[in-house]
């Protein structure tokens, strides 16, 4: 009984630790997919303001500093991040910058879209829709 508890523990504990490093990979994504030094020319932003980007893309240099802010929730990286970019902008620079770099949709959501797709069912996905309900099916 005890090595079935601590097989289930360790489970448990690797399925978090991996959800989790889903999660740091998001953010890191969140920095890497933009060239930074053209946002900030492009949206003109002061130098006051592209050092508190930088600082802001530095904050979490590796996942043991992410984790220690967002191990009991990871999904709030998100908005803590881009609220804090809406704030260092302004909301008009923020607006542009999201237009322009995800095609107008809030980067929560972008970064968002993907977290409950498991790969493993996704063929379930396929076979649900191509059955019909009994009700649809003339039986009555």
């Amino acid at each position: 009984m005890k090595k079935l508890i601590i097989a289930a523990m360790l489970i448990g504990t690797f399925g978090l630790s991996n959800a989790q490093t889903d999660y740091y990979n998001d953010y890191q994504r969140s920095i890497s997919d933009v060239n930074w030094q053209n946002v900030i020319s492009d949206l003109v932003l002061s130098s006051t303001q592209a050092n508190q980007i930088y600082a802001l893309n530095d904050r979490y240099r590796d996942h043991n500093t992410w984790d220690r802010t967002y191990t009991n929730d990871p999904d709030r990286w998100r908005t803590d991040r881009y609220g804090e970019m809406e704030r260092i902008m302004g909301r008009e620079k923020y607006t542009k910058f999201k237009n322009k770099y995800y095609k107008g949709q809030n980067p929560v959501a972008v970064y968002n879209r993907n977290k409950n797709k498991d790969k493993r069912y996704k063929h379930m996905d396929k076979k649900m829709k191509m059955q019909k309900p009994k009700h649809e099916k003339g039986h009555h």
